[in-house]
């Protein structure tokens, strides 16, 4: 198995190509080579259920207060984004601890259900939104998403509840815009990817070691 997955297209780009070109679906097929389902599916994602909280109060995944940023791009489907969790979690921890990092959590879609459970990360963020959390929630939506039998927001609901995980509802189109523009902005075309950027000079790096060891090596 790679140690990364390449990335053609991300959900968000066709959110946004839905929100600009809502009236001309067959353009958006053209231009993005992806099918009807497809983009019926993810918008009924992006824009089903109740709003409990406003769009200017939405949570965003970043966290520290270091002057190295961070920014890790990962898929809930990806295999080796996965994989790389137990090792590259105690080091954002103890990088945080440290105070040496602002860390940016980016979810990149690629699998058809990574939308609906990148909806759900910021819903439970809506309730509680620190760094441990935001990791907690993110353990539990990788392990759900290798079972592979979990795609609708009842069976992510039911999971949350039974593990006592608080969520709230709410229009994530404003993060997705922050996601798209940052995943634009790093060129991001695999994950998982990280992106490092210290004293004015950004590096990226792809797979699970090559990132791990670079994190390692910040001070």
């Amino acid at each position: 198995m790679p140690p990364f997955r390449e990335v053609v297209i991300t959900a968000y780009e066709i959110y946004t190509h839905i929100q600009k070109q809502s009236d001309d679906v067959d353009m958006i097929l053209k231009k993005t080579f992806v099918s009807a389902l497809f983009i019926t599916t993810i918008a009924a994602f992006l824009f089903a259920g109740a709003l409990s909280v406003r769009g200017q109060d939405a949570p965003f995944p970043t966290y520290g207060s270091g002057a190295i940023q961070v920014r890790i791009y990962t898929d809930y489907f990806c295999p080796p984004c996965r994989g790389m969790e137990p090792a590259v979690e105690p080091v954002l921890k103890n990088l945080l601890k440290k105070k040496a990092i602002r860390l940016t959590l980016v979810d990149t879609p690629f699998n058809l259900s990574s939308p609906l459970y990148a909806r759900y990360f910021l819903y439970a963020l809506a309730k509680k939104n620190d760094a441990e959390h935001a990791l907690k929630v993110r353990n539990l939506l990788f392990d759900v998403a290798a079972r592979k039998n979990v795609t609708t927001k009842e069976g992510i609901e039911e999971i949350f509840k039974s593990k006592g995980i608080p969520f709230a509802a709410f229009d994530p189109k404003a993060v997705f815009d922050r996601f798209n523009n940052l995943i634009k902005e790093d060129n991001i075309t695999a994950t998982p990817s990280c992106v490092i950027i210290k004293g004015g000079k950004k590096e990226t790096f792809v797979g699970g070691v090559d990132i791990v060891n670079a994190l390692k090596g910040l001070k």
